[in-house]
């Protein structure tokens, strides 16, 4: 799927077909928002006033292209998390296997936007860091970066809850849904903060 057009990638969204969904959706949003930390690392370096962070610059342009390309990778894996669940679906409940076959599959289809969570908050934390070192012929990049980021970790969260509350297995479900619900509270306000620097940046 990343290789598709955006054409195509919005167009199958919007369809009725079950992939992309959310969590396809999120990763793309996610691998967007890594792209433009990207873009304000090259913005930024060789920058005068920003010669002294060239190296710390560099790393994080690299790992930032990293994130991209795992990003881009979890549109495809959701989808193949999703599809097994989607065809439980479709089967009888008294069908044998089923309550084993749909555990599983929900395991899989929650396992997917948790790492896509994980991903992104990754992403903020490189924003924080990029916010008070970036040149600020980049800075509406930085912004946009952070809060696309953030609106990832809205989508990725709720794609672990519409699997996690579904479990029988509750020690399970529960602690996976925590880690999620801590990483969005936190992350969430994190971004929130890195946007508002870089709003008072903007009027420096």
């Amino acid at each position: 799927m990343k290789n598709w057009t955006l054409e195509e990638f919005a167009s199958q969204s919007a369809s009725k077909e079950p992939v992309p969904g959310g969590g396809g959706v999120s990763a793309a949003c996610g691998a967007l928002a890594a792209s433009l930390g990207e873009m304000v690392t090259r913005l930024t370096i060789g920058k005068k006033k920003f010669l002294e962070y060239t190296e710390e610059l560099t790393d994080i342009q690299k790992e930032l292209s990293i994130l991209r390309e795992e990003l881009l990778d979890a549109i495809e894996k959701d989808a193949e998390a999703f599809r097994p669940l989607s065809a439980v679906y479709s089967l009888p409940k008294d069908s044998e296997g089923y309550e084993e076959k749909m555990e599983s599959c929900l395991k899989a289809a929650a396992a997917s936007p948790f790492e896509i969570l994980k991903k992104t908050c990754r992403v903020i934390e490189l924003d924080e860091r990029l916010a008070p070192i970036s040149s600020k012929l980049a800075i509406s990049d930085a912004a946009t970066s952070v809060m696309l980021a953030e609106g990832v970790l809205y989508g990725a969260h709720f794609n672990v809850l519409v699997n996690t509350r579904l479990m029988k297995d509750r020690d399970y479900a529960e602690k996976l849904q925590k880690e999620a619900d801590d990483l969005l509270q936190e992350y969430a306000e994190r971004a929130l903060k890195v946007y508002r620097y870089v709003e008072r940046r903007l009027h420096e």
